[in-house]
């Protein structure tokens, strides 16, 4: 029987790939989504959601929150109850950051709880990865830092990489969208041996770069052929915001999942310096952006109630 109390769940934001990593490394940062649950008397779900792109979302059956939510009942074998879901976004839509694995993670972990939490952290990371269907974005959401996922004969092994205190994620967020789908379609479906050969290489330094903050291993780690040279051309001004960042001190930069926010990891002395260099090179191609300098989130989803 479900447990009758309202339950808040506070999810971050997530950048996927950092350039090699396509589709297999993931970081949770400090930007949040936040989802709270409360059981209804009788009827069926009310869908409430505040924030700036608040009414880009969808508050029916086809909303991903409540999907999740009732996916989590449906493996545990009961039927939804009556829920009010209220969402508060802080994480932008369709640019990149994870919306859609913060709505995943938030409904499974929501669900989880007012159920009594039958289900354990990895039995909610493996359908979360399931209803995603890959695991970059939503196993950072749901356990915080930096993770890299990798198959196994028993599902998934999630390795947590360290990231050193000194490198501080910038993200350049443009005011418009770009679906993942979208992003997708223009990747070819086979590589060259010697493409494959470059990113296992760069990958590689990349974890090591990240691990010890050595800005020459961080600069060549960050490059990447498999995913970023066929998606640049769908994000405008993309070689302005570069070209900006790596002059004002960025180590690199890179696509922030499939787009089109734009990541550039940068030491603590230029972090400054590289949010107002981006901001001013998608101004002077005519788009408003929104530059940040965030933090490693460590703690992943969590919840009150």
């Amino acid at each position: 029987m479900s447990v009758i109390s309202t339950i808040t769940v506070k999810v971050p934001a997530t950048t996927a790939n950092l350039g090699p990593g396509f589709d297999c490394i993931g970081a949770a940062l400090t930007l949040y989504n936040k989802f709270t649950f409360t059981p209804l008397n009788g009827g069926e779900f009310i869908i409430a959601v505040t924030g700036a792109e608040a009414e880009s979302v969808q508050t029916d059956t086809n909303n991903l929150l409540y999907q999740a939510f009732v996916k989590c009942y449906q493996y545990i074998g009961q039927t939804p109850p009556p829920v009010k879901m209220a969402i508060e976004l802080g994480v932008p839509l369709a640019r990149g950051l994870g919306s859609s694995a913060t709505a995943i993670v938030g409904g499974l972990v929501g669900a989880n709880q007012l159920a009594g939490a039958p289900l354990s952290q990895l039995e909610v990371m493996k359908l979360a990865i399931a209803m995603e269907g890959h695991p970059d974005n939503v196993v950072p959401a749901l356990l915080g830092g930096c993770r890299l996922a990798a198959t196994s004969a028993d599902g998934w092994e999630i390795c947590d990489i360290p990231w050193h205190s000194d490198i501080i994620p910038v993200v350049a967020i443009p005011d418009f969208e770009l679906s993942t789908s979208e992003a997708r379609q223009v990747l070819p479906t086979e590589f060259s041996r010697a493409d494959a050969i470059f990113n296992t290489a760069h990958l590689g330094l990349l974890l090591r770069g990240l691990e010890t903050g050595q800005g020459e291993w961080l600069r060549a780690a960050l490059q990447d052929r498999l995913h970023q040279p066929y998606r640049q051309a769908l994000i405008p001004g993309y070689d302005a915001v570069k070209g900006a960042a790596l002059a004002a001190g960025a180590y690199g930069m890179v696509i922030s999942g499939a787009g089109p926010t734009l990541l550039a990891l940068v030491d603590r002395l230029h972090s400054q310096s590289v949010e107002a260099a981006m901001l001013s090179a998608w101004q002077s191609v005519g788009i408003i952006a929104v530059v940040r300098s965030l933090s490693l989130d460590t703690q992943g989803a969590s919840y009150q109630g």
